[in-house]
């Protein structure tokens, strides 16, 4: 049975992944209905105020009376409150099911377990914790803001071998047209994208999403520690997209972090430039890194990551799941930043409080 199971969630876990990046502030659900031994019916949250997983599953079902009697595995708890849907585990219970197995507890302490009481009083069976590793990662971006109410910082950084983020002679771009590219689908992936002031001042950049079958523009985040100094006519502040432009007054950026993530920003891209990634860096507030990394040496200027530095070797930002690829002409570089043994599946943040 327990095998059975595994083959199962595993399959609702391929359909979760449809959602990645486009259910904020609500995580990536999937869900598979099976009776008989056969999947009858499947489904996966595709977006904040839309069906839930298990509805959408039940929707996709030839009968609805097809539920009676029926499995159904979910990759995360079902939703046991009223929010912009009403609670899963009442569509359940009403439509019959024998037994439910889901992957990942609800992180919200408020709801973590309540589904299965709910559910076992209703006589139907419950498994849970089934391939929950997996389950969690899936959604650790979301965990991560649901316990602290903080997003999880990916620094995304386009540089030459030497660490170089800006090409001398007025060139814009350092890294390869692919690359550029592939950068677009990180941006179509997050909810915000955050740079610094004298990024604007110097690059006036339009932070969007470009290319076919964008669904929506992340919100663009610009730190200062003075909001007077942003031209009022950069392209963040009059463009098409200016409503989606806010501007945030910090001294630190866990200050910054603390604002964004009120926002509702569960996953929060910063592209720079080297002063505000050293800043994330030294405050050990980076959780993920994608470096691309362009063969081309130039020499002089500020480095990728800029401030005081790492005193100690120890103390250099070290990333784990490494992963290696050929963009283009350049080396794209991605990993989770280790932080030690505190924090399962993405190490202990530092207290804000």
């Amino acid at each position: 049975m327990a095998d059975q199971d595994e083959i199962w969630m595993a399959e609702a876990l391929k359909y979760a992944r449809n959602g990645e990046g486009k259910t904020s502030p609500n995580p990536a659900v999937g869900a598979v209905i099976v009776k008989g031994g056969e999947m009858v019916g499947h489904g996966w949250h595709k977006g904040a105020g839309r069906p839930h997983a298990e509805i959408e599953a039940l929707q996709s079902l030839a009968e609805f009376s097809d539920a009676r009697g029926a499995e159904i595995f979910v990759t995360l708890e079902p939703c046991s409150t009223h929010g912009r849907t009403p609670p899963c585990t009442e569509a359940i219970v009403k439509a019959g099911f024998s037994r439910v197995v889901f992957g990942a507890t609800d992180p919200n302490p408020a709801h973590a377990g309540r589904a299965v009481s709910l559910l076992r009083e209703n006589g139907i069976e419950v498994r849970f914790g089934v391939l929950e590793e997996e389950c969690e990662r899936l959604n650790r971006c979301w965990n991560r803001w649901i316990k602290s109410g903080l997003p999880w910082v990916v620094l995304k950084a386009g540089m030459s071998l030497d660490g170089r983020l800006t090409a001398p002679g007025g060139e814009r771009w350092i890294t390869s047209p692919e690359a550029r590219e592939d950068a677009m689908k990180l941006r179509a992936g997050v909810d915000a994208i955050l740079v610094g002031g004298n990024t604007v001042r110097a690059d006036n950049p339009r932070l969007t999403v470009r290319g076919g079958g964008v669904e929506r523009q992340p919100l663009r985040v610009v730190w200062t520690r003075e909001e007077r100094g942003i031209p009022s006519d950069c392209h963040l502040l009059s463009d098409e997209h200016r409503e989606r432009t806010r501007l945030v007054v910090s001294e630190d950026f866990s200050g910054v972090l603390r604002q964004v993530g009120a926002m509702g920003v569960v996953r929060l891209l910063v592209e720079g430039g080297g002063w505000v990634h050293g800043a994330a860096i030294e405050e050990g507030l980076v959780d993920e890194a994608v470096i691309y990394i362009a063969p081309k040496v130039f020499g002089g200027g500020v480095p990728a990551a800029g401030g005081a530095g790492a005193s100690f070797f120890s103390e250099a930002l070290q990333l784990c799941e490494v992963a290696c690829e050929v963009v283009g002409s350049d080396v794209k570089i991605t990993g989770r930043v280790l932080r030690g043994e505190g924090e399962k599946g993405a190490g202990s943040l530092p207290s804000l409080t």
